[in-house]
């Protein structure tokens, strides 16, 4: 039953989850008392000391033989992430146990990958089981995905539930799953209100709160301004900030956009009442589709502009460190055009495009 009482351990619970995380919670939190707004700063300043201990999923931790009792000090602060983190990772294939593996050991081992981001969904029951010790296996926490899709109907409704009792059920789950996000663009694709969005993000974070698992959405600052949803972005425990500026009317070439992902990253940072922020949608195309058509008569989609974007973003890594709570991290969307045609670090022969080695910190 997704509905459980969460009173009695509140205190306790929202304290370890805005330790590992990094902001004070939102003024207007519903879950949050305000008696714990003290607490919580304190208890995430302490956690800004502590970036050089091993701690999941950092690449120096190596992992336990048995899924320990507790969540304490388990989790790397976000104060600590910053820099590359890994790839977003599609999963409308289903993928099988021993593919999710090879798949995840390949970001681990060969990119220095600390995380994977879902996106799309597999409705085959048991497959975030997998997904969990596919990353238990490999050293990695997720980012996890409640997928809307962009036909409408209710099935995200299922998926949530499905997700919530696995979340609850299997043992490893907290010790992997770094949060939940709503996505993908609910807000831009129009799915829910900004009113009832913001009702799921705070129900989510209520029905967490006894795992531990904090809540996001994933979406463009062009989703939250065009429906006029900051009450959506005020919930949130952390950001999950899609940057795809190869649909800006301004765009040219990957190695000029920094400006235009400068823009949205000024307005999440304005906006954001100084929460952790990660680039999760993340990338640059080498090659258009039918649904990946530019907006701007100069924006060149090539290998090398798809290269050219990441170095840059590497290149900015000292900029992106002095965002909030110890910088900003970012993902590459995507790990392979099998999974998003053109957006791949991997072609769809299974060959790296280019060289791809960014930094994991600065």
């Amino acid at each position: 039953m997704l509905f459980r009482s969460f009173t009695a351990f509140i205190s306790l619970s929202l304290f370890c989850v805005y330790s590992a995380l990094c902001a004070s919670p939102p003024e207007n939190d519903a879950a949050v008392p305000a008696v714990l707004s003290s607490v919580l700063e304190v208890g995430a300043l302490a956690a800004a000391d502590d970036c050089q201990r091993s701690c999941f999923p950092a690449l120096n931790f190596t992992m336990p033989t048995e899924v320990p009792s507790s969540l304490d000090g388990w989790w790397c602060s976000m104060d600590c992430e910053h820099a590359f983190l890994g790839f977003s990772y599609e999963v409308t294939a289903c993928q099988s146990l021993s593919q999710l593996n090879a798949d995840f050991a390949d970001m681990r081992k060969n990119f220095n990958a600390r995380y994977v981001r879902l996106y799309g969904a597999c409705d085959q029951s048991g497959f975030y089981d997998d997904v969990i010790e596919a990353a238990w296996q490999n050293t990695l926490g997720v980012h996890a995905l409640i997928w809307f899709g962009f036909t409408g109907g209710n099935e995200w409704e299922t998926r949530r539930d499905d997700l919530f009792n696995t979340l609850h059920n299997n043992t490893k789950a907290p010790f992997v799953t770094r949060g939940v996000q709503f996505g993908s663009e609910p807000l831009y694709d129009d799915v829910l209100s900004h009113e009832s969005l913001t009702e799921q993000v705070v129900l989510a974070k209520i029905l967490l709160s006894d795992v531990l698992i904090p809540v996001t959405v994933s979406e463009l600052a062009y989703g939250y301004q065009e429906r006029g949803a900051l009450d959506v972005l005020d919930q949130l425990d952390f950001i999950n900030a899609h940057m795809l500026p190869f649909f800006s009317t301004e765009a040219t070439t990957g190695s000029a956009a920094w400006p235009l992902v400068q823009q949205d990253m000024d307005w999440f940072i304005q906006n954001g009442n100084g929460k952790k922020m990660y680039f999760d949608e993340n990338g640059w195309p080498s090659s258009t589709s039918s649904s990946v058509q530019a907006n701007s008569p100069n924006a060149v989609a090539s290998v090398s502009s798809e290269e050219e974007y990441f170095q840059m973003l590497d290149s900015q890594c000292e900029t992106l460190k002095e965002g909030p709570c110890g910088g900003i991290g970012w993902f590459a969307h995507i790990y392979s055009d099998q999974q998003e045609a053109g957006y791949g670090i991997y072609n769809t022969q299974g060959t790296l495009k280019f060289p791809f080695q960014p930094r994991t910190s600065c």
